[in-house]
Protein backbone atom coordinates (compact mmCIF):
# COMPACT_ATOMS: atom_id res chain seq x y z
CA UNK A 1 0.00 0.00 0.00
CA UNK A 2 1.55 3.31 -1.03
CA UNK A 3 1.79 5.79 1.99
CA UNK A 4 -0.09 8.49 0.57
CA UNK A 5 -3.17 5.88 0.54
CA UNK A 6 -2.73 4.47 4.15
CA UNK A 7 -2.66 7.87 5.18
CA UNK A 8 -5.74 8.43 3.71
CA UNK A 9 -6.80 5.23 5.04
CA UNK A 10 -5.61 5.95 8.54
CA UNK A 11 -7.27 9.38 9.26
CA UNK A 12 -11.13 7.03 7.82
CA UNK A 13 -10.31 4.15 10.88
CA UNK A 14 -9.90 7.37 13.23
CA UNK A 15 -13.05 9.42 11.52
CA UNK A 16 -15.39 6.17 11.67
CA UNK A 17 -14.37 5.28 14.90
CA UNK A 18 -15.79 8.17 17.20
CA UNK A 19 -13.79 7.72 20.03
CA UNK A 20 -9.94 7.00 20.81
CA UNK A 21 -7.68 4.57 19.23
CA UNK A 22 -4.87 3.00 20.04
CA UNK A 23 -1.89 2.54 17.54
CA UNK A 24 -2.20 -1.15 18.28
CA UNK A 25 -5.79 -1.35 16.69
CA UNK A 26 -5.20 1.16 13.46
CA UNK A 27 -2.08 -1.04 12.92
CA UNK A 28 -4.14 -4.06 13.31
CA UNK A 29 -6.47 -2.51 10.77
CA UNK A 30 -4.25 -1.03 8.25
CA UNK A 31 -1.65 -4.23 8.43
CA UNK A 32 1.21 -2.24 9.11
CA UNK A 33 3.32 -2.46 12.23
CA UNK A 34 2.76 0.25 15.80
CA UNK A 35 5.86 2.07 14.74
CA UNK A 36 4.33 2.55 11.27
CA UNK A 37 1.17 3.78 13.05
CA UNK A 38 3.13 6.49 15.30
CA UNK A 39 5.65 7.71 12.39
CA UNK A 40 1.82 8.25 9.82
CA UNK A 41 0.42 10.18 13.07
CA UNK A 42 2.99 12.25 13.81
CA UNK A 43 3.61 13.18 9.94
CA UNK A 44 -0.32 14.84 10.17
CA UNK A 45 -0.19 15.68 13.10
CA UNK A 46 2.96 17.60 11.76
CA UNK A 47 0.45 18.68 8.73
CA UNK A 48 -1.97 19.95 10.45
CA UNK A 49 -4.72 17.41 11.07
CA UNK A 50 -6.45 18.22 14.66
CA UNK A 51 -5.52 14.43 16.57
CA UNK A 52 -5.30 14.28 19.87
CA UNK A 53 -3.26 11.39 22.22
CA UNK A 54 0.29 10.24 22.09
CA UNK A 55 1.39 6.88 22.13
CA UNK A 56 0.39 4.04 24.63
CA UNK A 57 -2.78 6.51 24.97
CA UNK A 58 -4.89 6.20 22.24
CA UNK A 59 -5.24 8.89 19.29
CA UNK A 60 -9.11 10.92 18.70
CA UNK A 61 -9.70 12.88 15.49
CA UNK A 62 -11.58 15.78 16.95
CA UNK A 63 -14.96 16.87 15.49
CA UNK A 64 -15.31 18.82 12.43
CA UNK A 65 -12.38 17.91 10.38
CA UNK A 66 -13.26 16.17 6.69
CA UNK A 67 -11.22 15.17 3.94
CA UNK A 68 -12.06 16.34 0.45
CA UNK A 69 -15.19 14.25 -0.76
CA UNK A 70 -13.08 13.12 -3.82
CA UNK A 71 -10.37 11.58 -2.52
CA UNK A 72 -10.26 8.25 -3.07
CA UNK A 73 -7.97 4.78 -2.80
CA UNK A 74 -7.17 2.50 -5.75
CA UNK A 75 -9.31 0.29 -4.52
CA UNK A 76 -12.32 2.80 -4.00
CA UNK A 77 -11.71 3.44 -7.83
CA UNK A 78 -12.06 0.33 -8.80
CA UNK A 79 -15.09 -0.69 -6.76
CA UNK A 80 -16.67 2.62 -8.36
CA UNK A 81 -16.17 1.63 -11.67
CA UNK A 82 -17.00 -2.09 -11.31
CA UNK A 83 -20.31 -1.52 -9.34
CA UNK A 84 -20.93 1.18 -11.87
CA UNK A 85 -20.81 -1.68 -14.98
CA UNK A 86 -22.47 -4.01 -12.21
CA UNK A 87 -25.24 -1.64 -12.14
CA UNK A 88 -25.51 -1.06 -16.12
CA UNK A 89 -25.41 -4.76 -16.62
CA UNK A 90 -28.47 -5.76 -14.36
CA UNK A 91 -30.77 -2.36 -13.81
CA UNK A 92 -33.13 -0.71 -15.91
CA UNK A 93 -32.54 2.01 -18.97
CA UNK A 94 -32.94 5.08 -16.05
CA UNK A 95 -30.71 3.66 -13.30
CA UNK A 96 -28.32 2.55 -16.29
CA UNK A 97 -28.11 6.00 -17.26
CA UNK A 98 -27.52 7.52 -13.66
CA UNK A 99 -24.52 5.17 -12.93
CA UNK A 100 -22.78 6.81 -16.26
CA UNK A 101 -24.11 10.03 -14.91
CA UNK A 102 -22.25 9.34 -11.81
CA UNK A 103 -19.12 8.03 -13.44
CA UNK A 104 -18.73 11.33 -15.17
CA UNK A 105 -18.98 13.41 -12.68
CA UNK A 106 -16.35 11.44 -11.21
CA UNK A 107 -14.25 11.74 -14.04
CA UNK A 108 -14.05 15.69 -14.03
CA UNK A 109 -13.27 16.35 -10.39
CA UNK A 110 -10.68 13.60 -9.87
CA UNK A 111 -6.91 14.16 -10.76
CA UNK A 112 -6.30 12.78 -14.53
CA UNK A 113 -4.64 9.52 -13.56
CA UNK A 114 -7.28 8.76 -11.34
CA UNK A 115 -9.55 9.57 -13.81
CA UNK A 116 -8.06 7.43 -16.07
CA UNK A 117 -7.86 4.51 -13.39
CA UNK A 118 -11.62 4.96 -13.48
CA UNK A 119 -11.93 4.54 -17.14
CA UNK A 120 -9.89 1.92 -18.01
CA UNK A 121 -9.74 -0.76 -14.73
CA UNK A 122 -10.29 -3.74 -16.53
CA UNK A 123 -13.14 -5.17 -14.46
CA UNK A 124 -16.32 -6.23 -16.26
CA UNK A 125 -19.69 -7.27 -15.83
CA UNK A 126 -22.00 -9.11 -18.33
CA UNK A 127 -25.38 -10.50 -18.19
CA UNK A 128 -26.91 -13.20 -20.53
CA UNK A 129 -30.18 -13.32 -20.13
CA UNK A 130 -31.55 -10.00 -19.10
CA UNK A 131 -34.88 -9.69 -16.75
CA UNK A 132 -37.66 -7.63 -18.15
CA UNK A 133 -36.83 -4.67 -15.82
CA UNK A 134 -39.71 -2.51 -16.63
CA UNK A 135 -41.04 -2.36 -13.23
CA UNK A 136 -37.79 -1.14 -11.62
CA UNK A 137 -38.45 2.30 -11.66
CA UNK A 138 -41.96 2.34 -10.35
CA UNK A 139 -41.07 -0.24 -7.39
CA UNK A 140 -37.43 1.95 -6.72
CA UNK A 141 -40.40 4.80 -6.51
CA UNK A 142 -42.69 3.25 -4.71
CA UNK A 143 -39.49 1.59 -1.75
CA UNK A 144 -37.93 5.23 -1.71
CA UNK A 145 -41.44 7.56 -0.96
CA UNK A 146 -42.98 4.08 0.81
CA UNK A 147 -46.53 3.96 -1.29
CA UNK A 148 -47.99 0.76 -1.20
CA UNK A 149 -48.73 -1.02 -4.45
CA UNK A 150 -51.09 -3.21 -6.53
CA UNK A 151 -49.64 -6.13 -8.62
CA UNK A 152 -51.02 -8.72 -10.91
CA UNK A 153 -48.19 -11.29 -10.63
CA UNK A 154 -48.20 -14.58 -12.64
CA UNK A 155 -46.59 -17.27 -10.69
CA UNK A 156 -44.53 -20.33 -11.33
CA UNK A 157 -47.37 -22.56 -11.89
CA UNK A 158 -49.23 -19.79 -14.50
CA UNK A 159 -51.91 -18.78 -12.57
CA UNK A 160 -52.75 -14.90 -12.34
CA UNK A 161 -53.06 -13.39 -8.79
CA UNK A 162 -53.19 -10.34 -7.63
CA UNK A 163 -51.80 -8.77 -4.31
CA UNK A 164 -51.77 -5.44 -2.17
CA UNK A 165 -47.63 -5.11 -1.27
CA UNK A 166 -45.73 -3.19 0.97
CA UNK A 167 -42.49 -2.85 -1.21
CA UNK A 168 -39.33 -2.84 0.95
CA UNK A 169 -36.30 -3.76 -0.88
CA UNK A 170 -34.82 -4.93 -4.80
CA UNK A 171 -32.88 -7.70 -4.26
CA UNK A 172 -30.59 -8.68 -7.38
CA UNK A 173 -29.67 -12.68 -8.11
CA UNK A 174 -27.53 -12.49 -11.58
CA UNK A 175 -30.39 -11.66 -14.29
CA UNK A 176 -33.18 -12.24 -11.91
CA UNK A 177 -34.65 -8.91 -9.87
CA UNK A 178 -36.35 -10.00 -6.43
CA UNK A 179 -39.09 -7.48 -4.97
CA UNK A 180 -39.55 -8.36 -1.36
CA UNK A 181 -42.60 -6.75 0.73
CA UNK A 182 -44.51 -7.29 3.04
CA UNK A 183 -48.10 -9.30 1.53
CA UNK A 184 -51.37 -7.99 2.95
CA UNK A 185 -53.06 -10.67 1.81
CA UNK A 186 -50.45 -13.82 3.05
CA UNK A 187 -49.88 -11.26 6.37
CA UNK A 188 -46.25 -12.18 5.93
CA UNK A 189 -42.92 -10.94 3.73
CA UNK A 190 -42.88 -12.06 0.48
CA UNK A 191 -40.68 -12.32 -2.66
CA UNK A 192 -41.91 -11.97 -6.29
CA UNK A 193 -39.76 -11.98 -9.18
CA UNK A 194 -39.95 -8.49 -10.77
CA UNK A 195 -40.42 -10.73 -14.88
CA UNK A 196 -43.20 -12.08 -13.29
CA UNK A 197 -45.40 -8.92 -12.41
CA UNK A 198 -47.86 -8.37 -15.25
CA UNK A 199 -49.34 -4.80 -13.70
CA UNK A 200 -48.47 -2.58 -10.87
CA UNK A 201 -50.74 0.10 -9.95
CA UNK A 202 -49.69 2.86 -7.08
CA UNK A 203 -52.21 3.00 -4.63
CA UNK A 204 -52.89 5.92 -2.96
CA UNK A 205 -51.81 5.27 0.56
CA UNK A 206 -48.20 5.50 2.36
CA UNK A 207 -47.03 3.04 4.48
CA UNK A 208 -44.44 3.66 8.05
CA UNK A 209 -42.19 0.89 9.64
CA UNK A 210 -44.69 -0.68 11.41
CA UNK A 211 -43.08 -3.19 13.76
CA UNK A 212 -43.42 -6.68 12.65
CA UNK A 213 -43.60 -5.39 8.89
CA UNK A 214 -40.73 -3.43 8.15
CA UNK A 215 -37.67 -4.37 6.30
CA UNK A 216 -35.43 -4.76 9.48
CA UNK A 217 -37.97 -7.56 10.56
CA UNK A 218 -37.44 -8.86 7.48
CA UNK A 219 -33.55 -9.21 7.68
CA UNK A 220 -33.97 -11.04 11.22
CA UNK A 221 -36.85 -13.76 9.60
CA UNK A 222 -34.07 -14.26 6.34
CA UNK A 223 -31.02 -15.20 9.48
CA UNK A 224 -33.44 -17.64 10.79
CA UNK A 225 -35.02 -19.36 7.98
CA UNK A 226 -33.53 -18.00 4.47
CA UNK A 227 -35.15 -16.60 1.69
CA UNK A 228 -36.90 -20.24 -0.01
CA UNK A 229 -39.10 -19.54 3.60
CA UNK A 230 -40.87 -16.71 2.23
CA UNK A 231 -40.24 -16.62 -1.92
CA UNK A 232 -44.02 -16.57 -3.79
Amino acid sequence: MRRAERLFRLVQVLRAAGASRTAEHIGAVLEVSKRTVYRDIAHLQGSGLPIDGEAGVGYLLRPGFDLPPMTFTTEQIEALALGARLVKAVGDDQIAASAQEVLGKLEAVLPPQAARRLTETPYFAFVNTPTDSRSLPKLRRAIREKIKIRIDYKRLDGEMTHRTLRPLALICFGPVWLLTAWCEHRGDFRNFRTDRIAGLVELDENFGDEPGRCLADYSQTFKREGMAAHEF
